[in-house]
């Protein structure tokens, strides 16, 4: 996807963005559109000292933050539920402050897991939030803290089932098993909005230009279970590993799951006119561009 230069140089710094899967794709994103975009990572600043990133956001003298830092191990935040939401719920408080006083606008990610699954049809940005799982509730209230400092200098983007080049994802650790097992067993009953991090990087910047503010939907278009994703991977990489469907009580896991998550992308394509590409789209460019696997036909 390619954008337009910006006429007037814009500048962003992005947390995350030295090492993270979508904080490193923003980057690349941004810089593509003509921004001027700062990788922060912790060797440049601890992003819970205020007064220290303050000081070096002054310092690069950006108009926009993007934040990409977020405890995102799910299981592990049911054991570990001071840190989810330390990292999840304080560290967007103390961005929208910061953001606040200085007059930036914060550009935030959140998931799908702030809804309970039980929907049959792609959530709406206004449908009810109801998390089951701790990070699931950690993320709604960084949600919920950005809204109430800066209603109206941030743009919140829930996404979900990431992939992508520079870090391991679920596709990634899935081509890896497959060359180690014959089969796999992969649950079935859990159906999302698989999503490769260049497209949600340069759609969130579309989204930035065109206005967009407060809560918005952003995936690949399409959905697809755990499976169906795992399996049309393996078959594109030539695996020849056999893909089992399973069901969620057949892999137990301390976090429950939504079984639907599909996200309702509408509200960003009326405002940008950019319809988001299918999932299985993105997938080919993933597996044959980035991690490098051969096609059946070269």
């Amino acid at each position: 996807m390619t954008h337009p230069k910006a006429s007037i140089t814009r500048r962003a710094a992005v947390l995350g963005g030295r090492t993270g899967l979508l904080g490193r794709a923003l980057v690349e994103a941004l810089d593509a559109a003509g921004w001027d975009a700062a990788p922060l990572g912790r060797q440049d600043v601890d992003p819970f000292d205020a007064e220290a990133l303050s000081a070096v956001l002054d310092e690069l003298g950006v108009d926009t933050l993007f934040n990409t830092v977020a405890y995102t191990q799910v299981d592990k935040a049911e054991s570990e539920e001071q840190e989810a939401f330390r990292i999840n719920r304080r560290l967007p408080a103390i961005l929208a402050r910061i953001a606040g006083h200085r007059g930036l606008t914060l550009v935030h990610y959140s998931t799908d897991f702030v809804f309970d699954g039980r929907g049959e049809s792609p959530y709406a940005v206004d449908a009810p939030t109801t998390p089951r799982s701790v990070y699931g509730k950690s993320k709604l209230a960084g949600e919920r803290e950005i809204l109430s400092a800066i209603p109206d200098k941030a743009l919140i983007i829930r996404t979900s089932w990431l992939f992508g080049p520079g870090k391991m994802n679920f596709v990634q650790r899935i081509l890896e098993l497959c060359t180690e097992r014959e089969e796999l067993g992969v649950v079935h009953d859990q159906v999302g909005s698989p999503t490769y991090t260049p497209d949600l990087a340069a759609c969130s910047v579309k989204l930035l230009e065109a206005g967009g503010e407060g809560v918005h939907h952003l995936a690949c278009a399409g959905r697809a279970s755990w499976c169906e994703l795992a399996a049309e991977a393996a078959s594109l990489a030539g695996m020849h590993c056999r893909i089992k469907p399973i069901t969620s009580d057949e892999y137990p896991l301390p976090a429950p799951r939504p079984a639907y998550s599909v996200l309702d992308l509408s509200r960003f394509t009326e405002l940008t006119g950019v319809k988001p590409r299918a999932w299985a789209t993105c997938l080919r460019d993933y597996v044959f561009g980035d991690l490098g696997y051969a096609r059946e036909d070269s």
